[in-house]
């Protein structure tokens, strides 16, 4: 089979190449997935550097989730060969075919197709984890998403309409806010340069905002501090602008905020009956129409590199599927 595999750590993915690789051996109780599509995440493009928390040792197959067809597994499997599936783990998804746990998969709902089940996965499972299990979201509350023309903002903005909620969605990128408007359908797009406070302050009649969902980390972070309302709750997702962010702890004191760290799959496997009430909450709402993924381009795998640096670049809106 095909796989898109890192050889070697480097800055300038010189040590990624998509080579033909024996098919998995799937041991007792997995499944084999033939994979119908796969999405790419910003952690595909750290780990290639090295720059994750999670660090395999090269060689590896990149990919942290999929969506696809079980064609192996044992009699009496959760999931017989036919079924249609999506899930992932820490690698290896951005191949041709996957040997997975059950409990890593769950079935693709009807009405959904491939690319879209794959679009799904990861992105809004930290939204959902982080807005709702975490932040306590309520129908009425207003939302600052930060990144919200990434993968992982733009399911958070996408969610937190579903369920009621006022959003403000923010890019640095002057060229992207159309883009990001009928992308999401937000309360409010603007640019998170500068003081911003001042933008959100009005938006929300001076109320601020019950929730920030904060995927950049750096200046971004800094400035956030001054957006969230007095008993509210600044998200921590990630730190895709490059610099982790120092904050001052009279800040959060007196204007009476919490500082919440999300890692979503962290949290479901410490917490695995919360992690598949989140998986069923998210795949209940898409199956009802509530949900929706937004893809800015399918690739076939052979053009993988288009992908990567088109998401180097920033040049993205939503996700970027592959199909092997």
């Amino acid at each position: 089979m095909q796989a898109l595999t890192v050889s070697h750590l480097s800055p300038d993915l010189s040590g990624v190449a998509l080579l033909d690789l024996p098919m998995p051996q799937r041991k007792a109780g997995q499944v084999l997935v033939r994979v119908h599509a796969t999405s790419l995440n910003f952690p595909d493009l750290l780990m290639t550097r090295g720059e994750y928390q999670f660090k395999p040792e090269p060689p590896f197959v990149l990919g942290l989730e999929l969506a696809g067809e079980v064609v192996e597994a044992d009699a009496g499997s959760p999931l017989p060969v036919g079924t249609r599936v999506m899930g992932g783990s820490k690698g290896g998804c951005m191949a041709q075919y996957a040997a997975l746990d059950p409990s890593a998969l769950r079935p693709i709902p009807e009405g959904i197709d491939y690319p879209t089940a794959a679009a799904l996965g990861a992105a809004y499972g930290t939204a959902y984890t982080a807005l709702v299990e975490i932040g306590g979201l309520k129908v009425g509350d207003w939302v600052l998403v930060h990144g919200a023309t990434g993968g992982v903002g733009l399911a958070a903005a996408d969610l937190a309409k579903a369920l009621g909620a006022k959003v403000i969605a923010t890019t640095g990128s002057p060229a992207k806010l159309e883009a990001l408007k009928a992308a999401c359908n937000p309360d409010a797009a603007i640019l998170a340069e500068g003081r911003f406070r001042e933008a959100v302050a009005e938006i929300t009649g001076g109320r601020l905002c019950d929730l920030v969902y904060d995927p950049v980390g750096g200046d971004i972070f800094d400035e956030s501090t001054r957006c969230v309302a007095f008993g509210g709750k600044l998200l921590v997702i990630g730190f895709a602008g490059g610099r982790i962010a120092d904050v001052s702890t009279n800040i959060p004191l007196i204007k009476g905020f919490s500082i919440v760290g999300v890692r979503a799959g962290e949290y479901a496997r410490r917490f695995p009956e919360r992690g598949k009430a989140v998986r069923e909450a998210m795949l209940a709402l898409a199956a009802s129409g509530k949900l929706h993924p937004h893809i800015d381009r399918m690739l076939p795998l052979e053009r993988w590199r288009e992908a990567f640096d088109a998401m180097a670049a920033r040049r993205i809106v939503g996700k970027v599927v592959l199909l092997p």
